[in-house]
């Protein structure tokens, strides 16, 4: 008779090889140990576990957890309430801290926090993960949510059976896909199937960015503008409606040295001042927009948020992807 049972690690390099070689989940960049070991040495802000369940002691499946404390003025920041919905949340949470532990990668939107082994009875396995978070959540003082996150359609008929056990299922925005024809050879083989006034806007974003010197950055280039970087970053997420956490652009660092050309940033110049950049990760057959960052205050001028728009689509026909997930 076979046994599930769900052991949890605090640290990513606790997991043994032994236990990835069971997994079989390491030719997806989002569950290998060098990814998330990126994220974990570089953000120790955030409080990492991982669900590893076995089935007589053979690893079948990985779950990502990852809690962060969040400040009410944070959740508030860029939402319109009235005043007095805002002041009764402070007087709610009067230390103005809220800890979340969600199940999932909180930087990244996608399935990256839930990995099932394909020979395994996946209902059950799925109860014995969900039971194990609910006791992570039990010892975690104080805890105010539990989140997991982002399923797509064709799973649910897998993760609804978390609804069994106390979790509510919500909506959340699509990725926004693009779809490449493997026709594409290059950008203008792209402008060509526009409609013309998308083309319009298209090339009217490369001619008013045109100023901009662009280059893909090295690993020395990322030593040198770490600073610059983070900041055009944090400019971003401040324009959000809402943000869950900021990275800390060493992961950059440690993701460039793993992945070396297929991780990709790309920056732009003016005037020899670093003004925006963007990143991406090369994954199988896909290209994925990580964060970007932009000085607001010459965007509207340079253009160059339009710009790295369409370096996305650029670098997605350059690298042969079928298609490019812009995250939401």
């Amino acid at each position: 008779m076979s046994h599930l049972k769900a052991v949890t690690y605090n640290t990513v390099s606790a997991i043994s090889s032994k236990q990835w070689e069971g997994l079989e989940c390491t030719s997806n960049v989002y569950f290998s140990p060098e990814f998330l070991n990126s994220f974990e040495v570089s953000n120790s802000n955030i409080d990492f576990k991982y669900i590893v369940v076995e089935k007589n002691n053979n690893a079948v499946s990985l779950a990502i957890i990852q809690t962060i404390e969040l400040s009410v003025d944070v959740i508030l920041k860029n939402i319109k309430l009235a005043n007095w919905i805002k002041k009764l949340a402070h007087s709610l949470f009067c230390n103005n801290v809220i800890k979340i532990m969600t199940n999932g990668n909180i930087f990244l939107s996608g399935e990256h926090g839930l990995y099932l082994k394909n020979e395994t009875d996946k209902i059950k396995t799925i109860g014995v993960i969900a039971t194990e978070i609910n006791r992570i959540a039990k010892n975690t003082k104080p805890l105010h949510a539990t989140v997991l996150k982002d399923f797509l359609n064709d799973s649910l008929h897998l993760t609804s059976q978390f609804e069994d056990y106390g979790f509510t299922a919500m909506h959340v925005e699509p990725n926004l896909i693009l779809k490449l024809d493997s026709n594409w050879k290059n950008f203008d083989d792209y402008k060509k199937v526009l409609k013309s006034k998308y083309r319009v806007k298209v090339n009217k974003a490369d001619t008013s960015s045109s100023s901009l010197p662009a280059r893909l950055f090295t690993e020395d280039d990322f030593a040198t503008y770490k600073d610059e970087l983070q900041t055009l970053y944090e400019n971003t997420i401040a324009n959000a409606s809402f943000n869950a956490q900021v990275l800390n652009l060493d992961t950059y660092i440690h993701l460039r040295e793993i992945y070396h050309e297929d991780f990709i940033v790309k920056d732009y110049f003016l005037n020899g001042k670093l003004v925006g950049f963007l990143s991406a990760l090369v994954n199988n057959n896909h290209l994925d927009a990580h964060f970007i960052g932009l000085n607001y205050s010459l965007n509207r001028e340079h253009a160059i948020y339009p710009r790295i728009l369409n370096d996305y689509i650029r670098i997605g026909i350059e690298n042969s992807v079928s298609h490019i997930n812009f995250g939401r």
